[in-house]
């Protein structure tokens, strides 16, 4: 899967439904050695929980998702299963 066709997707939790952010929005984190995603960083909206389990990078706090919690690339959105707690 190409990057274009993952950008302008939103990404929803499919665990309660909440719109995490978009692709645009995010960066990937890359595996050097074979090229395949490893996980999705997406900054936080302000309205939105914070879980002290969240990472910082300076002032700006941002979800990592694991590439394995993605459950499907949709058309328009991807999906994504992350408790609360994670």
């Amino acid at each position: 899967m190409r990057l274009s066709q993952l950008l302008g997707k939103r990404i929803i939790n499919i665990f309660d439904g909440e719109i995490l952010g978009l692709v645009g929005d995010a960066d990937l984190v890359v595996d050097p050695a074979d090229g395949t995603i490893e996980e999705i960083v997406i900054p936080r909206r302000a309205e939105q929980p914070f879980s002290e389990r969240r990472r910082f990078i300076g002032d700006r706090r941002l979800l990592h998702i694991p590439w394995d919690k993605v459950c499907k690339v949709g058309s328009e959105v991807i999906v994504v299963d992350i408790d609360p707690g994670f």
